[in-house]
């Protein structure tokens, strides 16, 4: 014991040469902290080898707050382990020697070995915790900046929220892109993995349905590393808007969202709302698009059930066409004879109204909503 002060201050020498760069704090007396930690470990150790020395109850805090430190600096765990280790080769070094000088038996030198490197695990797992706390700890805050930077993005705001968000994002080193679309997802009835989408993409995965933002959608393979990444996962990417108006793309996603848990939608896929803008314009318009049917599709009532949906879809075919019998044929799948005797039955119940143009626009909305619900069968069914 009276040789543990000695050694502590060579190993702590040694470690200084080792790590220049290494910050070490000091108690209220100016000395190093790390110096009053290698004397208790190397106390410590002599304790455990010699049962009557009672052995130094403070040692775990004093490794754990070493930990904490060192998170609190944001140096590397394992660059700690490297400390460690060099501190407990260095003290072997000597105790080795200590050894030589009182000729201990080699089958003893060898049991000290495997205590000392059975110590080093003890006294990195003390640290291990203290770093983890703080870790953790970190990891909380910048989870809770994120959430708010998120917040801030997708509220619709009346003034510029540029500075606020660029104050937000420079505390977490998010580069504030000039573009973004929001994607809303829909939480799988298995649970999955949270994806690794990488610091890039904000990400708030609480609630029913979690919220992505995802910087510059266009970007070359943006959208299709965002599918690869999302294997599993549904739900919409809300069109690219300037980063001050995600509000808008997350209404979008959402809206998607809800067409998709209606059976509007595909499901079980991750879909782009500008790949289904008809949908999305159409069918919420629900109330105004039944007014404009009852309306403009009133004639259908005189026909059938199964004979109206034959004239609407002929007529829809033919709005789209514009073209004669071969052409609304071919689209439908049926013989051209049959679509000139629905053309002459079309004409007889919608007469001058086919002339107009407005009047074609509102019965091709209307029958389009229809198709789009199911109601109509889509070319080539």
């Amino acid at each position: 014991m009276q040789q543990v002060p000695y050694i502590a201050q060579d190993i702590l020498r040694a470690m200084r040469e080792e790590y220049p760069g290494l910050e070490l704090t000091t108690d209220e007396k100016g000395e190093p902290k790390a110096l009053l930690a290698i004397r208790l470990a190397l106390e410590n150790f002599v304790a455990r080898l010699t049962a009557d020395i009672e052995r130094p109850r403070e040692l775990p805090e004093v490794f754990r707050e070493f930990g904490r430190t060192q998170a609190e600096r944001g140096r590397r765990f394992d660059s700690l382990q490297a400390i460690y280790r060099l501190n407990v080769r260095l003290a072997w070094r000597s105790l080795a020697e200590i050894g030589q000088k009182v000729d201990m038996p080699p089958p003893a030198m060898y049991e000290l070995a495997e205590s000392a490197f059975e110590y080093l695990d003890e006294l990195v797992s003390h640290s291990l915790d203290g770093y983890a706390e703080v870790a953790a700890g970190q990891a909380g805050e910048r989870l809770r900046r994120r959430r708010l930077l998120i917040d801030l993005l997708l509220t619709e705001h009346r003034t510029d929220p540029t500075p606020a968000l660029a104050e937000r994002a420079a505390a977490l080193e998010w580069p504030l892109p000039a573009e973004v679309a929001v994607v809303v997802l829909l939480r799988p009835a298995q649970q999955l993995v949270t994806p690794a989408l990488g610091e890039e993409v904000l990400q708030d995965m609480e609630g029913e349905h979690p919220r992505l933002v995802l910087p510059d959608p266009d970007a070359p393979g943006r959208i299709e590393r965002l599918h690869r990444a999302m294997g599993g996962w549904s739900g919409a990417i809300g069109p690219g808007v300037p980063v001050t108006r995600a509000a808008i793309s997350l209404r979008w996603a959402a809206a998607a969202v809800g067409l998709i848990q209606q059976g509007l939608l595909p499901q079980d896929r991750l879909l782009r709302c500008s790949d289904h803008t008809e949908a999305l314009v159409l069918l919420p318009a629900e109330e105004l698009i039944d007014d404009l049917a009852r309306r403009r599709l009133a004639q259908l009532a005189e026909a059938g059930p199964e004979h109206a949906r034959r004239l609407a879809e002929t007529l829809l075919a033919w709005l789209q066409t514009q073209g004669g019998a071969p052409e609304v044929a071919a689209r439908l799948g049926v013989h051209p004879q049959t679509v000139r005797n629905r053309l002459r039955q079309i004409r007889d119940l919608w007469g001058e109204d086919l002339d107009d143009p407005d009047r074609r626009f509102e019965l091709e909305l209307a029958l389009r909503t229809r198709r789009l619900r199911g109601e109509l069968s889509a070319p080539g069914e």
